[in-house]
């Protein structure tokens, strides 16, 4: 059995383009889709996770999700 199953990091670049991405994904028929919560330490992640995390504007703030 396959299946697609992507990744998106939660934020990146903003909450509501997440929001759009997850309903693109769902409707394009993912599995599962994995929502990555960075964090300011990402050293178990790989570049480009960490990449995308870099710049996350949420962490410190009190957002919530």
């Amino acid at each position: 059995m396959v299946a697609l199953i992507p990744y998106v990091t939660t934020g990146d670049p903003d909450l509501p383009t997440t929001a759009e991405a997850l309903k693109v994904l769902d409707s394009c028929g993912s599995d599962i889709i994995e929502l990555g919560v960075p964090y300011s330490d990402p050293l178990a992640d790989g570049p480009v996770i960490q990449a995308a995390g870099c710049c996350y504007t949420l962490i410190g703030k009190g957002d919530q999700f």
